[in-house]
């Protein structure tokens, strides 16, 4: 049996970094992300809401930190939540989620811990 997906007890990325990509990903231009849940941060980005200062926690993260979490938008999410993979997934080192686990005093994921099987990412989903 596969370990659980460790960002479904996190959530530490959601709450820790501005998530800002270009304004075409929104529905108004065409893509996934709905209008409303963004907010202009330059002249062709656009950031989440919640996220375009500190602290920051995502407007779409659901849950408490550290706890049990899931995304309200999963399935419209943007490129940069879309790439950015826990540490360890693919057997990849991802500093930047160790960095936002360190902020809610998480330890950082270790390999054996932070593999997630593809099917296991999917069902977040299903959960969201």
């Amino acid at each position: 049996m596969s370990e659980p997906n460790p960002c479904l007890s996190c959530g530490a990325c959601c709450a820790h970094f501005r998530v800002s990509f270009y304004w075409g990903e929104c529905a108004s231009a065409g893509g996934p992300v709905p209008d409303e849940l963004v907010v202009q941060v330059a002249p062709n980005r656009v950031a989440m809401i919640g996220t375009e200062s500190k602290p920051c926690r995502c407007v779409g993260l659901q849950g408490e930190v550290g706890k049990a979490v899931s995304c309200g938008m999963y399935e419209q999410r943007s490129s940069t939540c879309r790439e950015f993979d826990a540490s360890w997934y693919d057997g990849q080192h991802n500093g930047h989620c160790d960095t936002a686990r360190a902020a809610y005093g998480l330890p950082p994921l270790v390999p054996a811990s932070g593999l997630i099987a593809a099917v296991q990412i999917e069902s977040v989903s299903a959960i969201a």
